[in-house]
């Protein structure tokens, strides 16, 4: 699995909304897309409470949501600071292309 682009790796052993230590990965797209969030480094440290408890991700939409956004940002982020893209329209479209939709 690539290294994270949502967090700065050093911060990767804590939890993405309240900084508490013992964390596990969560892929911000799964399912079919799981693939590419693991090659693109589109995965964020959480608790086990923010990642499958009642008012975690994978339990509560707005999380999910969250988290959907946070991922694309990043991923767009990333294509505009490699030169893979060269406008934030380019980005948006090579986003949704490669993970289907826009969540912005």
């Amino acid at each position: 699995m690539k290294d994270s682009i949502v967090i700065d790796m050093k911060y990767a052993d804590y939890d993405l909304i309240d900084g508490t230590p013992s964390v596990e990965r969560h892929h911000i797209f799964g399912g079919p897309n799981r693939k590419n969030a693991d090659d693109d480094g589109l995965w964020v440290p959480l608790t086990y409470a923010h990642h499958q408890g009642n008012m975690g991700v994978h339990n509560n939409k707005e999380m999910k949501v969250l988290m959907h956004i946070i991922g694309q940002l990043a991923y767009e982020l990333e294509l505009l600071s490699t030169g893979e893209a060269k406008t934030k329209e380019e980005a948006k479209e090579m986003f949704r292309r490669r993970y289907g939709k826009s969540f912005l």
